[in-house]
């Protein structure tokens, strides 16, 4: 009973420790106080907006309205101009400064993210709301950081004033947005000549824009005059689609498959024995020399080499020669010579001598002379005895056998020996 109360405990605690561990884990990660948007109201539609005076020197630039209440005096537009309406001491003027300090309390009632104080320059800020208890100020560079969120909001609580240098600047990366940082000033800001700054500005008292400072955002004083110079204010509208990032693109080599011809030229000679009825001296491609024991002699305008045997006899022996080349382009030309006599044990006749002299046989070069001495030697031999033919064959079958069976024996006694 007692063991299982201690499991009991034991585990209770454990879990305790774990959901205690995942909430210190949860603050540690997120802020402690997220800011949220200031509702401008109708104010939202102002580049400019002031309650005493609007002065201008130079061509100053507005991309939307420019508004005065309760004074009447706006002065420098021209040169100056305003791309919307512009609204001096009517309802419509009274209304969105109404608005203006309803935005500048929900501003400076916000709970604090952290504290700042003295110089901004150099840092660089995630969505939160800061607080200075005095006066604050801008030397360089400030980098606001929407963390990839284009809807996070940055609301700076300025107790006394805010000025930032000449050449300042406030940029933005991964999607924070001018429409969503907002300055609530407790006297008067000063933006110094040629500075870039973002966010809208609601201030107290009053706000002054030197020579070519830009402003990406809203100047609204609550309760003295915008002075301007030559400056450009644009108010861009807010971005409320999350930022959404392309998946990666992996790049795949695809192995391509070439086909490839391959080109083997191959020289094979092939002798050849024959007998048969019939023997022809043949120069092709595949050049082939025949000897042919018939008893007529006729010349055909071919080229023929060929020997007669003195006899005739009732058997015909023939040998054939044949000697074939293997190239990658294969040409084929063909000469068949023929030349049969009637009278028997007769020499060739000095015009078929001439005759094979005149004609060559077919093919060039090395196999040129190939056929050429084939044809003499089948001329000279005539008709070479069948048995003398079959009796060389027969004999080389005969070495190669006893080689392979002598081959064997030695490798048979290796293995033997091994074995033992």
């Amino acid at each position: 009973m007692g063991s299982a109360r201690r499991r009991t405990t034991v585990a209770v605690g454990a879990a305790s420790g774990v959901l205690l561990l995942a909430g210190a884990i949860m603050v540690q990660q997120s802020p402690a106080f997220a800011a949220t948007p200031v509702n401008l109201g109708t104010a939202t539609s102002y580049s400019v907006l002031a309650a005493t005076t609007v002065t201008n020197t130079g061509p100053t630039t507005l991309q939307r309205d420019l508004g005065l209440s309760p004074g009447t005096a706006i002065t420098g537009f021209p040169p100056g101009i305003a791309a919307g309406t512009t609204h001096a001491a009517d309802a419509v003027a009274l209304q969105a400064q109404s608005d203006l300090t309803t935005a500048y309390n929900n501003a400076a009632g916000q709970p604090l993210t952290a504290t700042v104080s003295g110089d901004l320059v150099g840092q660089t800020l995630v969505e939160g709301v800061y607080k200075s208890t005095s006066s604050l100020a801008l030397s360089g560079q400030l980098t606001l950081d929407g963390q990839g969120n284009p809807a996070s909001v940055f609301v700076f609580q300025v107790a006394s004033t805010l000025i930032t240098a000449s050449a300042s600047s406030i940029i933005f990366i991964n999607g924070a947005q001018a429409c969503n940082v907002f300055w609530q000033v407790g006297s008067s800001a000063t933006l110094g000549t040629a500075s870039s700054f973002k966010g809208s500005i609601l201030a107290l008292t009053s706000i002054t824009a030197q020579t070519n400072a830009v402003v990406e955002g809203r100047l609204l004083a609550r309760n003295g005059q915008v002075s301007l110079d030559t400056n450009v204010v644009t108010t861009p509208a807010c971005v409320t689609t999350p930022t959404t990032s392309a998946p990666p693109v992996t790049a795949t080599a695809t192995p391509t498959v070439t086909p490839t011809e391959t080109v083997t030229a191959t020289a094979t000679a092939t002798p050849t024995v024959t007998a048969t009825e019939t023997v022809t001296a043949t120069a092709t491609a595949t050049p082939t020399a025949t000897a042919t024991p018939t008893v007529t002699a006729t010349e055909t305008t071919t080229a023929t080499a060929t020997a007669t045997p003195t006899a005739t006899a009732t058997e015909t022996e023939t040998a054939t020669a044949t000697a074939t080349a293997t190239q990658t382009a294969p040409a084929t030309a063909t000469a068949t010579a023929t030349s049969t006599q009637t009278a028997p044990a007769t020499r060739p006749t000095e015009s078929t001598i001439a005759t094979n002299q005149g004609v060559p046989l077919a093919g060039t070069g090395r196999n040129q002379g190939t056929n050429v001495d084939t044809a003499v030697a089948l001329s000279r031999t005539g008709s070479m005895p069948q048995t003398t033919i079959l009796g060389t064959v027969f004999v080389g079958l005969g070495g190669v056998g006893i080689v392979f069976l002598a081959t064997r024996l030695l490798m048979n006694g290796r293995r033997g020996s091994r074995q033992e």
